[in-house]
């Protein structure tokens, strides 16, 4: 494996929104996302990352491919959605980073590529000095989902490895188009939060 390793901040990470997205597609098709992702989309959703001037990716090439990839932003800086359950809750969302995707391709897991994406997102929170807490969340799918493989592992051991607890008191609704299904359905997405 030839890898290499870059890092984008703010507006800079539109440079990379075409190998992000088709690699958010390729990667959050299989389970638990089931996503059928479409390439205008992701450029989309990809926007509040580069218009936020703290926003960073960390990604991994094989020569000119990106095989994975990891983001974070400000909770200040995240959509409406994002934003709810830490508003109704009455957290100070200027004290609180969030992290978005950490994705890669299954030939590059087990290599402790997923513990560099967190050791990068967790580094550039700290590097401003003013940040308390960072967050993700994760889809919640019913248990014996039909999709679910035999051989599945959900990522909970590795996240409260790094220190983080999932949260049930926060949640958001988040609605996608399932690979098989002709239309969007809801989603609950469950928080994971740790203090720095």
């Amino acid at each position: 494996m030839n890898l290499s390793f870059i890092s984008k901040h703010g507006g800079k990470i539109a440079t990379v929104f075409e190998d992000l997205g088709q690699l958010r597609i390729a990667v959050f098709r299989d389970f638990p996302y089931l996503y059928e992702g479409t390439l205008s989309h992701e450029k989309e959703y990809l926007q509040t990352y580069a218009a936020a001037e703290r926003g960073f990716l960390f990604a991994v090439y094989d020569g000119l491919q990106m095989v994975g990839a990891t983001t974070c932003i400000p909770l200040l800086n995240e959509t409406p959605e994002v934003r709810l359950p830490f508003e109704e809750a009455g957290y100070d969302l200027s004290k609180i980073f969030y992290f978005g995707e950490s994705i890669l391709l299954p030939a590059y897991r087990g290599l402790g590529l997923g513990h560099r994406f967190f050791d990068e997102r967790e580094a550039h929170t700290r590097s401003f000095g003013t940040y308390t807490t960072t967050c993700f969340c994760a889809v919640v799918r019913e248990d014996n989902h039909p999709a679910q493989p035999q051989n599945y592992r959900p990522n909970d051991a590795f996240w409260l490895k790094r220190g983080y607890q999932k949260d049930p008191s926060l949640q958001s609704s988040f609605e996608w188009l399932d690979v098989g299904d002709t239309s969007p359905t809801v989603k609950p997405m469950v928080y994971w939060k740790k203090e720095l």
